[in-house]
C-alpha cells in the first residue's frame, strides 16, 4: 500500500480521544481533534461578553482537552512541545477539513447510533483511500460500517487502543469482512513501526480479545472472594507481582480503570452472548451498589479503596465500610515468595489444595484458563494473539498460554477432570497427540500449538530475543554482570545482567573486554539488555561498604577503572551504540553518554541522580554532560560557559529524571545525532542499524581535544545559586556542600574563564570530588537510607 499517513484526525476529545491524539503528536503527526460545539454559555464565558459563536466557545471541548493533556499525570505527552502538533476544531466549523488528512480515528460516545451518524458524515467528507477506524472498546465493527460507500468499508477497521494511550502496548486491529487486506497490513505496520505498538488482529466480537478474557477474570475473582469470604485487601496481596501481574493487581486496578467503564464493558458482552457465558458476565449487586452510591475508584475519590491520609482502607463488602487493608499470609504464599522465577511461584500456590491462598488463586486461573481456551478461533486465530493481547493491554507476565505452561499443561488438566470442569476438546485432543505445552522452541525459534501441529511464531524482524541469540549463537564472553554475543551482521553486543543491572566491577571488566574483542573482530558494539531497567546506576551496596570500612584506595580505583573503561569507549576507533530504555540512572547514564551514539527506547528515564545519595557522579557524566551541550552549540555562536555549566548544575543537582527520550533531548542527554525507538521491541534492532551506519560512514572517533571551561567566575555564579537555596531553607547545609563539590567540579576547578583543559584532570576533579563526599557519614546516611527504604534521605 503506496499511502502513507502525515496528518490525522481524532472525533471525540474525552480521556481515550485526547490520549491517541497526543500519541500521535508524540510521533510527529499533526492531529486535528473535533469535538461537538457546546449548546450553553459557562458563567466565565457569559462575563466576558461572549456568545455561543465565538470560536473560543464553540472550541471550548477541545481547548480544555488539551488544557488537560498538559496537566495529567502521568503526562499523556512525551514532551509538552508536542502539544503543537495537535489543531483543534469542531465538528460544525471543521468537519470538512476531514479531506485533508490520510487517517480518521472516531472516539465519541460508546453508542452505536450516535457512530453510524458519525461515519456518515465522514463518509460524505473524506477523500478517497482515506483511511477510518473507531476505537470502540467493543461494539461491532461492521454494524458501524453498514450502508457506507464502498470505498470507505474498504478502509474502515477498527483500532482499539488501551488508555492511557501513550503507555499502554497494545493495539487491537479488526477489520471487517471488507477491509482491503492491504489496508490492515499497512496499519498493522504503520501501528508497529510508528505508533510504537503490539498489534495484534482481532475478530470483531464483543470486547475483542484483551478486554472479554480481563472481564471474564476479574468477574470470577469478584465472586470467588465472594464465596470464599476473602477481603478485597487479601486478593490483592495475591494477584499481582506474585503471580506475573501489575502491582495494582485486581481491585487497585478497578479502581483506576473506573467501576463505570468495567460495568460497561461487562454490559456490553452480557447483551451479546447467551447461556452460561451470558450469566458469567453478569455485574455482581456489588458492584451495581458501588455504581449507585458513586464509589466509581479513583476518580470519584474511593471505590474498592480509600486513602485516608497515608493510610489505604479497603471496603468490606459486607458491612459496606471502609477498614484497615489485610493481606493473606498462608505457608503457600511464604513458599511461592522464596521461589525463582513465576512458573516456580505459581506451582507451589495453585497445585496446594488446603492452602487459603492456593485455593483462590486456583479457582480463579482455572475457569479462565478454560474460558479463554473456548475462544481460540472465535475472538482471534490463535493462541499468540490472545497470550500478546493479555501481555500488552493488562500487563500480564505471561498470557493465559504461557501461563498454563508455566503450571504444567498435564498436571493441570488432570486436576481439571478431576473436578468435573469441561475441557475444549481440542485440548484434550492435543494431549492425546502427546504434545504437552502450547510453546516449543528449537534452534531459537519459537512454535505454538495449533490444531494439527505446532507452527512457527511469526514476529517482526525487527524484534530480537537475547535469549535466544544466546542459545542458537551463543556467548562470545561472559562474566556474573555481563555477557557479550553475536548480535549478527559483525556486530556485538554487551549485555548487562548484574543484580539491578547496576554496575560493579564484573561489568567494568566486561566493557574493556568487548572493546578488545570488537575492535579484533566486529564492526562495531551494541550495549543493551532486556531487564527491567536498563541501569539503575552503580552498585550502591557495595560502595556503601568500602566506604564504611574505609576501603578507600579500593573505592578509588574502582571509580579510576570505570572513569577509564567510558574514557576507552568514547575514543574506541569502532562505534559503540548505547541502547537505554525505562530507568537508566547515574551509572547507566554515564554509560550513554560515553557512546559513539545513543538509540534510547521512547520510554526512556534518564538522569544523573547520585546527589540523591549525597554523591556527585563519578564515572564521567559530569564532564560528558557539560561536552554534550557544548557540543551541541551551533558553529561560529558565541559560547558563554557559565550560563552552559549552570544549566548542567542545576540538571544534576536537581537530579532531574527525563520522563521520555524526548525530555532527555530537551535536558541535554541526547543530540541530533541520537535516535529513539518508539517500539521497544525494536531497539536492539535499531541500535545494531545504527552500528552498522556508522560503520557504513567510515566511523572515526572523536578527536581528542581540551575543554573549554567557566572556571572561577562560573563556580562563583553557580555557589550563589545554591547559597540562596540554603538560606532559603530549600536545602540542607549537607546539600549545599554537595552542591559546592559539584560546582567546583563543573566550573573546571581555580582556573580563569574560558580555560581549556584536558578531559583527564576533568576526570580526576570529579573523582576526587566523588571520593570526598562518600567519606562523609551523611552521605552514608543517605546511600543506607536508599539502599533499605528506597527513597532518599534529606539529612
Amino acid at each position: 500500500m503506496a499511502k502513507r499517513i502525515r496528518r490525522a484526525a481524532v472525533l471525540g476529545s474525552g480521556v481515550m480521544g485526547a490520549g491517541i491524539a497526543a500519541h500521535l503528536a508524540n510521533v510527529g503527526i499533526p492531529t486535528l481533534l473535533l469535538d461537538i460545539v457546546p449548546r450553553e454559555l459557562t458563567k466565565e464565558e457569559e462575563a466576558k461578553g461572549w456568545t455561543l459563536e465565538h470560536k473560543q466557545v464553540r472550541n471550548r471541548l477541545v481547548n480544555q482537552a488539551l488544557e488537560r493533556l498538559l496537566k495529567q499525570k502521568p503526562a499523556p505527552l512525551m514532551s509538552k512541545d508536542n502539544i503543537a502538533l495537535i489543531e483543534t476544531g469542531n465538528f460544525e466549523d471543521d468537519f470538512h477539513r476531514l479531506a485533508e488528512v490520510d487517517w480518521i480515528i472516531e472516539a465519541v460516545v460508546e453508542k452505536l447510533e450516535v457512530k453510524k451518524e458519525v461515519f456518515a458524515r465522514v463518509d460524505e467528507v473524506r477523500t478517497p483511500g482515506t483511511i477510518v477506524s473507531s476505537n470502540t472498546s467493543g461494539i461491532s465493527i461492521a454494524a458501524m460500517a453498514e450502508g457506507r460507500s464502498e470505498d470507505f468499508q474498504k478502509h474502515f477497521l477498527g483500532t482499539h487502543f488501551f488508555n492511557p494511550p501513550r503507555y499502554l502496548k497494545l493495539l487491537e486491529i479488526i477489520p471487517t469482512e471488507h477491509t482491503d487486506p492491504a489496508v490492515v497490513a499497512y496499519m498493522k505496520s504503520f501501528g508497529e513501526d510508528v505508533l510504537g505498538k503490539g498489534v495484534v488482529l482481532a475478530k470483531d466480537t464483543p470486547n475483542f480479545i484483551a478486554n472479554r478474557i480481563g472481564t471474564y477474570g476479574l468477574l470470577v475473582t469478584v465472586r470467588e472472594m465472594m464465596q470464599g469470604g476473602y477481603s478485597v485487601g487479601e486478593v490483592d496481596s495475591v494477584t499481582g507481582p506474585l503471580i506475573g501481574r501489575p502491582k495494582s493487581a485486581t481491585f487497585r486496578t478497578l479502581d483506576v480503570v473506573g467501576l463505570d467503564t468495567f460495568v460497561h464493558v461487562a454490559n456490553n458482552v452480557y447483551e451479546n452472548v447467551e447461556g452460561e457465558e451470558k450469566e458469567a458476565f453478569r455485574v455482581p449487586e456489588l458492584m451495581k451498589t458501588m455504581l449507585d452510591n458513586g464509589w466509581l475508584g479513583s476518580k470519584s475519590g474511593q471505590g474498592f479503596f480509600l486513602k485516608q491520609g497515608k493510610d489505604i482502607l479497603e471496603l468490606n463488602y459486607v458491612t459496606m465500610q471502609y477498614e484497615p487493608r489485610k493481606k493473606l499470609v498462608t505457608p503457600a504464599v511464604e513458599m511461592a515468595k522464596q521461589a525463582k522465577g513465576t512458573a516456580a511461584k505459581l506451582q507451589a500456590l495453585v497445585y496446594d489444595d488446603g492452602d487459603r491462598a492456593g485455593t483462590l488463586l486456583w479457582n480463579i486461573i482455572a475457569p479462565t484458563l478454560l474460558y479463554t481456551a473456548g475462544l481460540v478461533g472465535e475472538i482471534a486465530d490463535d493462541i499468540v494473539a490472545i497470550d500478546r493481547a493479555m501481555k500488552w493491554g493488562f500487563g500480564w507476565e505471561q498470557g493465559p498460554f504461557e501461563l498454563w505452561d508455566a503450571i504444567g499443561l498435564e498436571k493441570s488438566v488432570r486436576k481439571m477432570q478431576a473436578e468435573g470442569r469441561d475441557i475444549p476438546a481440542w485440548i484434550t485432543d492435543m494431549l492425546a497427540d502427546g504434545a504437552t505445552s502450547f510453546y516449543q522452541t528449537k534452534n531459537g525459534q519459537l512454535f505454538y500449538y495449533a490444531p494439527g501441529g505446532y507452527k512457527t511464531v511469526e514476529e517482526s524482524e525487527k524484534v530480537i530475543h537475547i535469549r535466544r541469540l544466546k542459545e542458537t549463537r551463543g556467548v562470545i564472553k561472559k562474566n556474573a554482570g555481563a555477557s557479550l554475543i553475536d548480535l549478527g551482521d559483525d556486530v556485538a553486543l554487551l549485555e548487562f545482567h548484574s543484580p539491578n543491572n547496576a554496575i560493579g566491577a564484573d561489568i567494568v571488566f566486561m566493557i574493556n573486554e568487548a572493546l578488545e574483542e570488537v575492535n579484533r573482530n566486529y564492526k562495531g558494539l551494541v550495549i543493551g539488555n532486556q531487564g527491567k531497567n536498563f541501569c539503575v546506576g552503580a552498585n550502591l551496596a557495595m560502595m556503601l561498604m568500602e566506604a564504611q570500612d574505609e576501603n578507600f584506595f579500593e573505592l578509588e580505583l574502582a571509580v579510576r577503572q570505570f572513569q577509564q573503561a567510558l574514557l576507552r569507549m568514547k575514543y574506541n576507533p569502532k562505534p559503540v551504540v548505547v541502547a537505554p530504555f525505562a530507568m537508566t540512572l547515574g551509572g547507566g547514564a554515564e554509560v550513554s553518554l560515553a557512546a559513539s551514539r545513543i538509540q534510547a527506547a521512547a520510554e526512556t528515564y534518564l538522569g544523573l541522580v547520585e546527589v540523591g545519595v549525597g554523591l556527585i557522579p563519578g564515572g564521567g557524566g559530569n564532564k560528558e554532560l557539560y561536552i554534550k551541550r557544548l557540543n551541541s552549540l551551533p558553529r561560529g555562536v558565541d559560547v558563554d560557559y557559565v550560563k552552559i555549566a549552570a544549566g548542567v548544575f542545576e540538571t544534576i543537582a536537581m537530579a532531574k529524571v527525563s520522563t521520555s527520550a524526548a525530555e532527555a533531548r530537551e535536558l541535554g542527554f541526547l543530540n541530533h545525532r541520537d535516535g529513539i525507538t518508539m517500539n521497544g521491541d525494536h531497539l536492539l534492532h535499531e541500535a545494531k542499524q545504527a552500528v552498522l551506519s556508522l560503520y557504513e560512514e567510515g566511523y572515526r572517533p572523536p578527536v581528542r581535544k581540551k575543554v573549554p571551561v567557566a572556571g572561577e567566575s562560573g563556580y562563583a555564579a553557580m555557589l550563589l545559586g545554591a547559597q540562596s537555596m540554603f538560606h532559603s531553607g530549600y536545602i540542607s547545609e549537607h546539600d549545599l556542600k554537595i552542591a559546592k563539590k559539584l560546582a567546583y567540579v563543573l566550573a573546571g576547578g581555580n582556573v580563569p574563564y574560558g580555560t581549556e583543559v584536558d578531559e583527564q584532570y576533568l576526570l580526576d576533579l570529579e573523582r576526587e570530588a566523588f571520593l570526598s563526599l562518600i567519606g562523609e557519614l551523611k552521605t552514608q546516611a543517605r546511600m543506607q537510607h536508599m539502599l533499605v527504604k528506597g527513597k532518599p534521605l534529606r539529612n
